[in-house]
C-alpha cells in the first residue's frame, strides 16, 4: 500500500520511511502540511502518518481537510504527537484520524500500529466490496422487476393494438385500398414488441453511454 508520512523533522521522517519501507510499502514523505495536504489529494495513499506539530498546517487540521473530502474513510490517519496534554487523545479522533501514536518513535511501537492500521484498512476494503456487491445485487434486483413491470404493462394493450391494426389493414385490402398509415403504426408497435422481447431477455443488464454525460440500459442484440 502506499503511505503519506507527513513530519517537518527530517529524521523522523527518515525512521518512519524506513519502517515502512522494511514492511513493504512505498511511501512518499511532505516537510509541511500544506505540501501533505497537497500530496495526498493527488496521490490518495491508503494510510497517512501525521506529525502533529508541523508549519503551515498542523497535523490535526490537516486530518480534518482529509475526512472533509474522504467521508469513507479511505485512508487510515496515524497521528504522532510528542504532547503529553490531557485531552490530546479525544482532540485527535475529533479531527478524524484513526490511531495515535506518542513520541518518542522506536521501530518496534511504528510496526505494532502499521500492522493495527493494516489490518483494519483490509477489513474497511472488504466491507467495501461487500457493500459495492450487495449495492449490484439490488440494482440487478429492480431491473428484473421493473422488466417484468413493463412486459405486463405494455404486452396488454401492445398486443390490442397489433391486433386492431392488422384487422384495419386486412379490412382496407378487402376494400380494394390501402393506408401507408396504417403500415407505419404496423411498423412501430412491432418495434416496441422488438425492444419489450429484448427487456424480456436481460440476464446481466449494463449502461452505456447515451447522450450529454446521460447512461441508459444497453438493449442492443
Amino acid at each position: 500500500m502506499r503511505v503519506l508520512i507527513a513530519d517537518d523533522d527530517a529524521m523522523s521522517r527518515a525512521l518512519l520511511g524506513h519502517v515502512v519501507a522494511a514492511m513493504g510499502h512505498e511511501h512518499v514523505s511532505a516537510d509541511d502540511g500544506e505540501l501533505a495536504w497537497t500530496t495526498w489529494r493527488e496521490q490518495r495513499p491508503s494510510l497517512a502518518i501525521v506529525d502533529i506539530e508541523m508549519p503551515q498546517l498542523d497535523g490535526l487540521a490537516l486530518s480534518r481537510r482529509i475526512r472533509e473530502v474522504d467521508m469513507a474513510r479511505e485512508t487510515f490517519i496515524l497521528v504522532v504527537t510528542g504532547r503529553e496534554d490531557e485531552g490530546v487523545l479525544e482532540q485527535v479522533l475529533d479531527a478524524g484520524a484513526d490511531d495515535y501514536m506518542a513520541k518518542p518513535v522506536t521501530p518496534e511501537n511504528l510496526q505494532a500500529r502499521l500492522k493495527i492500521a493494516e489490518r483494519r484498512i483490509a477489513q474497511d476494503e472488504l466491507r467495501r466490496r461487500a457493500e459495492r456487491e450487495l449495492q449490484q445485487a439490488r440494482w440487478l434486483a429492480g431491473i428484473g422487476e421493473t422488466t417484468i413491470a413493463l412486459q405486463h404493462e405494455i404486452n396488454n394493450p401492445l398486443s390490442a393494438l397489433l391486433g386492431n391494426v392488422e384487422l384495419m389493414m386486412m379490412d382496407a385490402k378487402d376494400a380494394g385500398n390501402s393506408d401507408e398509415r396504417l403500415a407505419v403504426i404496423l411498423e412501430q408497435a412491432k418495434r416496441i414488441a422488438d425492444v419489450v422481447r429484448r427487456i424480456a431477455r436481460l440476464r446481466n443488464p449494463q449502461s452505456v453511454e447515451y447522450a450529454r454525460g446521460s447512461r441508459m440500459i444497453d438493449l442492443s442484440e
